[in-house]
């Protein structure tokens, strides 16, 4: 995993690229027909169910825009949320409120959505001994704000990108010459470089599964697209060699089937590519 250095450095960039992309040379709606002078209150207004998220991001951007901005926190990240809930008071200058609403409200709505995802599937492992992971299948620019949200919702966190993992897909193996050659090669290269990397090995079949266990140094073994039936046996191969994790097209209804087969952790792409974005609002009081 990336380092909490890393991570803020990474919620930096987006505030700063969020800032260009929407305020360019200056909010000009706001700069025509409010004072600069001007001093106002907004709401954040929950209009639809779920968990919240994005509290302390929101805090961030206003700080960003403005130092002067005051936030009032009433319900903080990872609560149960309902419709007419009031999540906090900003309070300053009106043209800095507005300057921030959007980016606020982008955020935080995709965020809610993710974490209450993520909570209903943690809910589903609940008792199980099967945790829930987020996969790189994240939109573009924010994806530290989408895992941020991935945690709110009580999941864990995959690798954050290519370089703070090696994982070795079917590609990867296909491209390597096979299973054993492509982790041969992994461990020369991170030895080479002197990195200190933990090793994933997809495995389509059981057959891979008994290759990739004759080699040494694999952190987890993921098991792709693999029946229940075989996912168990190759839960009771693998032991406690190494970790194991069940993945591809798992859903709501398949979660805990997958997790009565004994895997220590499922990863789930549509924890992030597959939400309905949270309805709130930021309204003047």
């Amino acid at each position: 995993m990336i380092s909490e250095e890393q991570f803020q450095h990474e919620l930096q960039l987006i505030i700063k690229n969020a800032i260009r992309e929407d305020v360019g040379d200056g909010d000009h709606s706001s700069l025509a027909c409010i004072p600069v002078t001007a001093i106002g209150r907004a709401k954040l207004l929950v209009k639809d169910s779920g968990l919240i998220a994005g509290v302390d991001f929101a805090k961030r951007v206003f700080a960003a825009v403005d130092k002067r901005l005051e936030v009032e926190t009433l319900i903080p990240d990872g609560t149960v949320v309902g419709h007419g809930d009031i999540v906090f008071y900003v309070e300053g200058a009106s043209q800095s409120i507005l300057k921030a609403e959007r980016i606020v409200l982008n955020a935080m709505q995709r965020m809610s959505a993710i974490a209450t995802k993520t909570n209903k599937y943690v809910k589903l492992l609940e008792g199980s001994g099967t945790h829930i992971l987020d996969t790189r299948k994240t939109t573009p620019g924010i994806r530290a704000l989408e895992k941020w949200a991935v945690k709110i919702g009580g999941g864990m966190n995959h690798r954050f990108a290519l370089y703070d993992m090696v994982m070795l897909k079917d590609n990867h193996i296909d491209f390597a010459g096979g299973i054993t050659s492509a982790i041969e090669k992994t461990q020369e290269y991170l030895k080479r470089n002197n990195k200190d990397l933990k090793i994933i090995v997809e495995a389509r079949n059981l057959d891979e599964v008994r290759e990739i266990m004759r080699s040494e140094g694999v952190y987890r073994i993921l098991l792709d697209n693999f029946t229940y039936a075989d996912t168990r046996k190759a839960v009771e191969l693998i032991g406690d060699r190494c970790q194991t994790e069940s993945s591809g097209g798992i859903n709501e209804s398949t979660l805990r089937k997958y997790a009565e087969c004994g895997v220590d952790y499922i990863s789930s792409g549509a924890l992030t590519h597959s939400v309905h974005n949270m309805d709130l609002s930021l309204k003047a009081v």
